[in-house]
């Protein structure tokens, strides 16, 4: 597997199930990945807060040192809040906004400069949620439909310029991993909700990390160099019912 040979990729919220799983994939196609995470630790090569510039800046600078260009981003970095419209507080609102819709309209806006050099691909982290509805998770979705449309108006930018920087949206539905085991453990029946998860799915299970992994690989490489400006669910078939 080599579709990544010689490609430097940055990724955001590397500590997580699914970064951590795109930072391993990136590696196995070839890539050198520039894992980044809030906190420091195994398997991450620089700590950043998607909400500071300063971080961001400092980030895409050390690359630049290292590396003279940036070939792909994802934007993987993201939180979840359970809450309907009514239970949700602004401090919550504004926290998930924070990370998840700023961090990746930083990151898109500080990396692009670099991924011009010589063309490149971000890979934004939406979800399912970005494009259809829910009750219990206004913040959330509100957050992913902003990255979702932020996506577009990246890639109309990108392809202004030749090589171009392409930009796309992977929407997973809910995968395994901590995202979904806080989901669930915030109700009073947890077992049942990971089920009811499941059941809502026509394939009747949760996604895999890397299965959103293997799919953020395409999209950063060649192969899937006349994609961009598209949101990809990877739900199990939860988008067509």
């Amino acid at each position: 597997m080599a579709e990544l040979e010689g490609k430097i990729v940055l990724i955001t919220g590397a500590g997580g199930a699914i970064g951590g799983a795109i930072a391993a994939a990136v590696r196995a196609a070839g890539g050198t990945a520039v894992a980044t995470d809030l906190k420091a630790g195994a398997g991450i090569d620089a700590t950043l807060d998607v909400t500071s510039e300063a971080d961001w800046q400092r980030v895409v600078d050390d690359i630049d040192k290292r590396h003279g260009r940036l070939d792909g981003l994802v934007n993987a970095a993201g939180i979840a809040a359970v809450g309907s419209i009514e239970k949700t507080d602004y401090a919550t609102w504004r926290r998930v906004m924070a990370i998840n819709l700023d961090g990746t309209f930083l990151g898109c806006h500080h990396a692009f400069p670099l991924l011009r050099k010589k063309g490149g691909s971000i890979v934004n982290l939406s979800s399912v949620l970005g494009l259809i509805g829910g009750p219990n998770l206004a913040a959330y979705s509100a957050s992913k439909g902003g990255v979702s449309l932020l996506t577009k108006s990246v890639a109309l930018n990108g392809a202004r310029y030749q090589p171009p920087v392409r930009c796309n949206a992977m929407c997973p539905a809910f995968i395994e991993g901590p995202m979904v085991e806080g989901i669930a453990q915030t109700t009073r029946h947890p077992d049942t909700v990971r089920q009811k998860l499941a059941l809502d799915i026509p394939l009747l299970r949760l996604g895999k990390a890397e299965e959103v992994a293997a799919l953020c690989v395409f999209l950063l490489s060649d192969a899937s160099g006349f994609i961009t400006g598209t949101d990809v669910p990877i739900d199990g078939g939860l988008t067509a019912k």
